[in-house]
């Protein structure tokens, strides 16, 4: 059910049975012979050597040339975008050798990096979801990558683990549907745990009603697909100095929008991803034991859809979280913040020293922000930089927006309840983080709001087509690298 992505390699000189050799080529200098053209020549033919741009020479035996262009002294982004560019100039090649990660220079972390970001590019653009086609062209032909450099075992090993979190968190959020509940999820999870030495409970139904999870179970009412929640926890080996992290994944497995029905458009057509942050949260989870992270992470999958029927929970309805907060309903289709409010309320109990939440929230962070970040919000000013620092890492963009409670807690008033789950006509992205808020206590907390990053409609970069897995590499970065 899972991916499979290609084999990767390290050699000192590209192999012969390679389909292709991806060569470096800075904007100035000596062309590498390899390219058999000059500067010149390649001008020509419209190739100048910008970053990440690429031109196919034909060889021997219909093996092929690939010259990609890379800044001068370029950055781990840069180096991932070119080997993402280099696998797409060569969609039939199965076998990829390239020189890429030796462009870089420096210590031996900075080369740990770049080979990381090279194999991260290069597996990420060679990944295909091939759904239910039964056309084995639409699966990914790439199946081997080989550097060709000295080489870094610590970086090929993590650009292999994240490369595959992330495409794992693809995998799952592209399937339809009807081909992944919550109850199915959960059964993954946990054969995943166990191939992984994961600690792993499921919550089902009965459960989630003797923990007062008032949240899941108003947004699963309409449902004929029980509900689940599933923690996986992962724990260090040396836990002397190692610090907690929850993260928290909003896991609807298709939202309708429940009475307050969305109308049929693309977006509606998008819907399967709206548990892109538990994918995600599912994603970084697994990949732990091969990263040796040094943190005990806790990761929580809320997993429910959203239905209409008669059963369904109504606007005017209220429920009482797990916290005890009683919540009016005033619009069905602000159901994320529901479940993510007893997720987030189970986390804390536990007493991290960080919890996290990532989920496809809200349309209003894609109208203030665009297809390419995602909103940031928190209560934590550390923690925060925490998260920019591992978003510039990874190249996955995030911009914070204000949580001023003072300013617009107020719009969440209710004249029957705690609260309400809407505010106002506008700002829904900090209502709705504000809603969120009142579930973590005096913990540390942030909130990422990949509503707008979920989706990609072209191959662009480290992205693919469909799911993109946003968040997962963010949040690996963060608990690898957090120290209390």
């Amino acid at each position: 059910m899972l991916p499979e992505l290609a084999a990767v390699s390290v050699a000192r000189t590209a192999p012969a049975a390679a389909d292709a050799f991806g060569v470096a080529v800075k904007p100035s200098g000596a062309v590498p012979r390899q390219i058999g053209l000059s500067r010149a020549r390649l001008a020509t033919l419209g190739f100048e050597g910008k970053p990440g741009q690429t031109l196919v020479v034909p060889g021997k035996e219909g093996s092929v040339v690939v010259a990609v262009g890379v800044a001068e002294a370029p950055a781990p982004n840069e180096l991932r975008d070119a080997a993402a560019a280099l696998v797409r100039a060569v969609p039939k090649a199965a076998h990829v050798a390239t020189n890429l990660a030796d462009a870089a220079s420096g210590s031996a972390a900075e080369v740990a990096t770049a080979y990381r970001a090279v194999v991260e590019g290069a597996l990420l653009a060679g990944y295909r979801y091939a759904g239910l086609k039964g056309d084995p062209a639409a699966r990914s032909v790439l199946t081997q990558l080989t550097l060709v450099g000295a080489g870094s075992p610590a970086g090929v090993a993590a650009g292999q683990a994240t490369a595959a979190a992330a495409a794992n968190a693809r995998e799952v959020a592209n399937m339809p549907a009807s081909h992944l509940s919550a109850r199915q999820f959960a059964e993954l999870a946990v054969r995943v745990a166990s191939e992984r030495g994961l600690s792993v409970e499921v919550y089902d139904k009965d459960r989630l009603t003797q923990l007062g999870a008032g949240g899941v179970l108003a947004v699963n009412a309409g449902s004929v697909e029980p509900p689940r929640l599933v923690k996986l926890t992962y724990k260090p080996r040396a836990k002397s100095k190692a610090a907690h992290i929850a993260l928290v994944g909003k896991g609807v497995m298709y939202d309708s929008g429940g009475l307050s029905l969305k109308p049929t458009n693309a977006m509606s057509a998008m819907m399967k991803l709206d548990m892109s942050g538990a994918a995600a949260v599912f994603g970084v989870l697994a990949a732990l034991p091969a990263l040796k992270c040094p943190n005990q992470v806790t990761g929580w999958l809320v997993l429910t859809d959203n239905m209409p029927s008669g059963s369904a929970l109504k606007l005017g309805d209220v429920f009482t979280a797990r916290n005890g907060k009683t919540v009016e309903v005033h619009n069905t289709d602000a159901e994320g913040r529901l479940i993510l409010a007893d997720g987030l309320s189970l986390a804390v109990e536990e007493q991290p020293d960080a919890v996290l939440d990532i989920a496809t929230l809200t349309g209003a962070a894609l109208a203030a922000l665009g297809e390419g970040w995602a909103a940031v919000l928190g209560t934590d000013a550390g923690l925060l930089d925490r998260v920019r620092a591992a978003s510039e890492a990874t190249d996955e963009p995030v911009w914070e927006l204000p949580l001023s409670r003072d300013k617009y807690r107020s719009q969440l008033d209710s004249q029957v309840a705690d609260m309400k789950n809407i505010g106002g006509t506008y700002g829904g992205a900090i209502t709705a983080a504000i809603f969120l808020s009142e579930f973590v206590g005096d913990t540390p907390w942030v909130h990422l709001d990949i509503a707008a990053t979920m989706n990609s409609d072209a191959d662009k970069g480290w992205k693919s087509r469909g799911a993109t897995g946003f968040g997962t590499r963010l949040l690996l970065d963060l608990v690898t690298n957090y120290t209390k």
